[in-house]
């Protein structure tokens, strides 16, 4: 099976790598009974790691495999792809 890598997946395991380092010092902090106020900022960064990792493989993929999968079309009929691209931003 051929391998299937786009750009952005050096980045995207980039990102999810410091999501890791992050869990696990959330694991250590509870384990060594940190205030929760501090945990959950750090709980924060990892969610916000992963959403963003996420969102750059989402929007990688709408603009390279949905392309491949549609084709070429003309200009005037282009609209609703771009309109789907633009709202999963907001995944």
């Amino acid at each position: 099976m051929e391998k299937h890598r786009h750009e952005t997946h050096p980045e995207i395991v980039k990102r999810l790598k410091r999501a890791e380092g992050h869990l696990r010092s959330v694991i250590a902090m509870i384990e060594g009974g940190r205030p929760c106020l501090d945990i959950a900022q750090q709980l924060h960064a990892v969610e916000k790691a992963i959403t963003q990792a996420k969102r750059t493989l989402i929007q990688d993929h709408l603009d390279h495999c949905l392309e491949d999968a549609v084709g070429a079309l003309p200009r005037d009929q282009r609209q609703p792809i771009e309109d789907f691209k633009s709202i999963t931003k907001y995944l």
